[in-house]
């Protein structure tokens, strides 16, 4: 009997795992790319995820920034040191497919840091362009 409990609770994990879709896979892929990024205090391979265009939107406590590499250089001033960046974790709270070409994320994003540990939440579009999946606007509270 314990098999075959087993057996269902491995049918069904591996079912849940199926059931992503390929779009999804590649965004959750991205962000864990960008944390592992980020934990190496590499903010340029961090900053892949995001669109390489002047219409790149990041909303923060700043304010609005337009444009990837004004973007770029704000996280380069605002982190400038390990002890800024600390490691970085994502929770994810919900992954919407809007269309074929648009994803909209919500989560939780933390900090852990020696300085004193930061977090708070996080609005992503992704859109798909050229085949690739990138982070069009950022609204991080």
């Amino acid at each position: 009997m314990k098999k075959i409990h087993l057996l269902l609770f491995l049918l069904f994990v591996s079912c849940s795992v199926f059931a992503q879709s390929a779009d999804e896979l590649a965004i959750k892929k991205l962000m864990a790319d960008q944390s592992v990024a980020w934990n190496h205090s590499n903010i340029d391979d961090f900053m892949k995820a995001y669109w390489n265009n002047d219409s790149l939107t990041f909303i923060g406590h700043g304010g609005i920034t337009y444009g990837y590499n004004n973007t770029l250089n704000n996280y380069k001033k605002n982190y400038n040191d390990s002890s800024k960046m600390g490691k970085l974790f994502f929770t994810l709270i919900k992954l919407q497919k809007l269309s074929p070409e648009y994803y909209f994320v919500t989560g939780k994003w933390f900090l852990k840091r020696s300085i004193g540990d930061i977090g708070g939440y996080y609005t992503l579009m992704f859109r798909k362009i050229k085949g690739k999946w990138c982070i069009i606007t950022d609204h991080t509270s």
